[in-house]
């Protein structure tokens, strides 16, 4: 049993402390980081009361002094609170992104169709008139029936026209129509011209005024009429065929006499036409 006791030194309770004392600094080394409290004072380190409310006390070690030092928590960061107007634009954004997207489709297939179609207006010209009847009623109004012969010539490689039912003919004299007749349906196939036979007939109340101002141009040997179309057609490109369109055409013709049953020469004929949807 004696060999296993220790023998503990005396420790003399009421003997006062021992000084510590500081560390060795070996020569040529800087001094520690502790720093007095009077060089402090001449440095002007610490001098705020900030620095002197979170100033650790002295003689601490660096590990003492990261626990002195108070830690002040970070304030929580608010959610982000998307506005209804950012929410809008983007909105319309992608709106007008979709729209432009459709467009540039629309606008790349229209030119696949054209350079693969070369789609071309159809012409028409006027080949003769003939009036069957031109003369004053009794209730002085003007009766009118002409007989004109027109071509359409439709110049298109693969595209192909079906004149629908209700397509309109009619002959002007200054502004008042003086007769009107139905163009016929069919269907006109690729670089195709076609005759067509359509007669005119019409009535105008003002007949008096129009027969005297017909005969006086008549003295002049050119009389300007003006030959108007308005046709529905439906365009087929190769096997599809489209929705209807209307052709509207104007042919402006001086021609020399109005005499009925004779025959009548054309002396210019100038026709254009549009397509209108």
């Amino acid at each position: 049993m004696a060999d296993h006791q220790r023998i503990h030194p005396a420790v003399d309770v009421e003997a006062p402390p021992s000084p510590t004392v500081p560390p060795m600094v070996p020569h040529g080394h800087q001094r520690s980081s502790t720093i007095t409290q009077k060089e402090m004072k001449e440095k002007g380190i610490g001098t705020s009361p900030v620095d002197q409310q979170h100033r650790p006390p002295l003689g601490l070690r660096p590990s003492q002094v990261a626990r002195a030092i108070p830690v002040i928590p970070a304030e929580p960061k608010q959610p982000e609170k998307r506005s209804s107007s950012s929410t809008c634009c983007r909105c319309i954004c992608w709106a007008l992104s979709i729209l432009l997207l459709v467009l540039i489709i629309i606008g790349a297939t229209g030119g696949i169709l054209y350079l693969i179609f070369r789609p071309k207006l159809p012409s028409y010209s006027v080949n003769s008139l003939k009036i069957s009847d031109l003369r004053l009623n009794l209730d002085m109004s003007l009766y009118a029936k002409f007989d004109v012969k027109i071509t359409a010539d439709n110049p298109n490689k693969k595209i192909g026209i079906y004149y629908e039912q209700g397509g309109r003919l009619s002959v002007w004299y200054t502004n008042m129509r003086l007769c009107e007749g139905a163009l016929p349906k069919f269907y006109q196939g690729h670089q195709n011209k076609t005759v067509l036979n359509v007669a005119l007939t019409g009535q105008n109340q003002y007949g008096n005024t129009l027969m005297n101002a017909l005969q006086q141009q008549q003295q002049t040997g050119s009389i300007p009429l003006d030959l108007k179309v308005d046709a529905p057609v439906a365009i087929q490109l190769g096997t599809l065929k489209l929705r209807k369109v209307r052709i509207l055409g104007q042919c402006l013709l001086v021609v020399d006499s109005l005499t009925a049953n004779n025959f009548i020469s054309i002396k210019a004929n100038n026709c254009r036409f549009r397509l209108k949807p």
